[in-house]
């Protein structure tokens, strides 16, 4: 890019010179020049130095004035936090943008719904569009019901964001979350490192609506088959995410299978399913594998009931979501890519709690 004058007036380089120079989107750009959300901190410093060299000056307060004008209102549609304290660390990433978004004259309503009944999440969309919706963010359940109610929101020009559990034929324009595959599969290379010798295992899953689920097992399953002369899957069960369901199912399979010596948790109810193995009188000798890093899971990682736990950056998948939306709905900026996958970190007593 040159700069130049015209007419006597020094022609000012743009976001999108610069985010053709750093090789990025124009969103990328405006998130690193505005201090608005998580970059990588290598692309930041390229971000950061051309627009010093080229004696960038954002016009932060136009900017804001003119987004302002639009009174954008955000909706964000997640489960209960009661029942699943993973989501609250998704919350957490969603307050941080709705105090932030203040800045843009931006409302973001927070609707948090039961896991297994997709009419709590139609009631909570239609109660959010009633106070009048520009765009939705949402970690939705997988039925019918929910992918007919958002194609209809698409179909009405509201742009949505799927987070945590993609429907990709839902009309969404992005989704942020873990590869859940690849997740799975990464539980399963960690059961063939920790489980030598013959292993029969039990899954647990939270919902059959919850497609992270269905990915997570299959990736898991697709590592352990390559030695299924030495790995079998007894049984699936299906906790629905609740703890004391868990501890009651759990339990019951465990008495009706002594031979089980390894469990993988895709979803919550670590701590009922842990309980019931403790109980039993199996702490340690069964291999546990689970999900996130809740407090109550990094207890139990740090009294060895857990092996170990694969962490999915739910903060990020809280705040990502509603960067997307004012990138589009803002700024005319759509999202650079489709999907945008959260890293896989794998957590056991010696990294816990390292970032």
């Amino acid at each position: 890019m040159e700069c130049s004058t015209r007419e006597g007036c020094v022609v000012l380089p743009t976001i999108k010179e610069i985010a053709q120079i750093a090789g990025v989107s124009r969103g990328t750009v405006d998130r690193v020049l505005n201090n608005r959300g998580s970059v990588n901190l290598e692309t930041a410093e390229r971000i950061l130095n051309i627009a010093n060299a080229l004696n960038y000056t954002p016009n932060l307060a136009g900017k804001r004035l003119a987004i302002a004008k639009k009174q954008l209102r955000f909706g964000y549609v997640l489960f209960d936090t009661e029942t699943n304290p993973f989501f609250k660390d998704v919350v957490s990433g969603i307050e941080e943008r709705r105090e932030s978004f203040v800045n843009y004259g931006i409302r973001v309503d927070i609707r948090q719904t039961e896991m297994s009944s997709p009419e709590s999440q139609i009631s909570a969309i239609e109660d959010l569009e009633s106070g009048g919706l520009d765009g939705l963010a949402i970690i939705a359940i997988n039925h019918p019901l929910v992918v007919d109610k958002l194609k209809d929101l698409s179909s009405k020009g509201v742009p949505i964001v799927t987070a945590n559990n993609d429907i990709p034929d839902c009309g969404r324009i992005a989704y942020v979350g873990s590869d859940d595959y690849k997740s799975g599969q990464t539980a399963g290379g960690l059961m063939r490192l920790i489980s030598p010798g013959d292993t029969s295992i039990g899954i647990i899953i939270g919902s059959p609506w919850v497609l992270c689920d269905e990915k997570r097992v299959s990736g898991f399953k697709s590592r352990i088959q390559e030695e299924s002369s030495r790995f079998r899957v007894v049984e699936t069960i299906v906790n629905h995410s609740d703890d004391i369901e868990s501890y009651a199912k759990t339990r019951d399979f465990l008495e009706r299978h002594p031979e089980v010596n390894a469990l993988y948790l895709s979803a919550a109810g670590v701590s009922g399913a842990c309980r019931a193995v403790s109980d039993l009188g199996r702490k340690g000798k069964i291999k546990v594998i689970s999900h996130d890093t809740i407090p109550s899971t990094c207890s139990l990682i740090e009294d060895g009931s857990i092996v170990a736990t694969i962490e999915q950056q739910p903060f990020i998948q809280g705040a990502k979501p509603l960067d997307i939306l004012l990138d589009y709905l803002g700024m005319g900026i759509p999202p650079e890519k489709e999907i945008f996958h959260t890293k896989i970190e794998i957590k056991i007593l010696e990294n816990l709690y390292n970032s």
